[in-house]
């Protein structure tokens, strides 16, 4: 729990744990490193992932932030953005999300909470197209904590839209293998390459999943 995001998994242990949300393990950790660290076991596992964080605890996380995105994995966080301190601040300001502004995943910023919605729908489909983690960044306070009128689209909707999640690097027992190796610095500059030219690509996929949500 890190305010302004708290209420955001709140809500998703009680959607949990009410039934609403089915097909859905929702994990209790110890920190903000283990909360992404888990998220990036269950991505690389072959399921949908996903966590929220803000300020302080994304700097916690860092380490495992740029491990999600060097191993492919098509997590989406929710970013409550937060000031960082010192002094303790615990209102709207973008300075941690420029903090990972280079950590190699697709960072999305929500305008309303209508569009902080849509793009958390947009992030999955753009996340698993590309295997890039996505970031949606909704601003602390301003976003997190207002009450406004918003279009929810149904499961069906959704259904159509979002795939079934097929994971192209997946861990399995039947087939062990390893994933994020140690590499030589040449191969580590040509898979930094390699990203690169994909959140390059990625690009075209974020502007066609909005018409494909648009015409939904």
């Amino acid at each position: 729990p890190i305010t302004p995001q708290t209420h955001i998994v709140e809500g998703i242990g009680d959607l949990v744990y009410s039934g609403e949300l089915k097909d859905c393990e929702f994990i209790n950790v110890e920190s903000e490193t283990a909360a992404l660290s888990v998220a990036v076991g269950a991505s690389a596992s072959g399921v949908r992932s996903y966590t929220a964080t803000s300020s302080q605890g994304l700097l916690y996380m860092i380490e495992v932030v740029y491990n999600a995105s060097g191993l492919k994995l098509p997590i989406v966080m929710t970013l409550g953005n937060r000031a960082i301190g010192s002094p303790i601040n615990i209102w709207n300001d973008h300075t941690d999300a420029m903090s990972v502004r280079d950590a190699g995943w697709i960072m999305l910023f929500a305008d309303s909470n209508q569009e902080a919605v849509d793009l958390h729908i947009q992030a999955f489909k753009i996340a698993e197209e590309m295997s890039i983690p996505v970031m949606v960044c909704v601003d602390g306070f301003i976003l997190t904590h207002a009450y406004e009128s918003i279009d929810i689209p149904s499961q069906e909707q959704v259904d159509k839209f979002l795939p079934e999640f097929k994971c192209i690097h997946q861990l399995d027992t039947n087939n062990p293998c390893a994933i994020g190796s140690m590499v030589p610095p040449n191969v580590f500059e040509e898979v930094r390459a390699i990203a690169h030219n994909r959140q390059g690509k990625a690009v075209k996929s974020i502007i066609d999943a909005q018409k494909d949500f648009n015409e939904i």
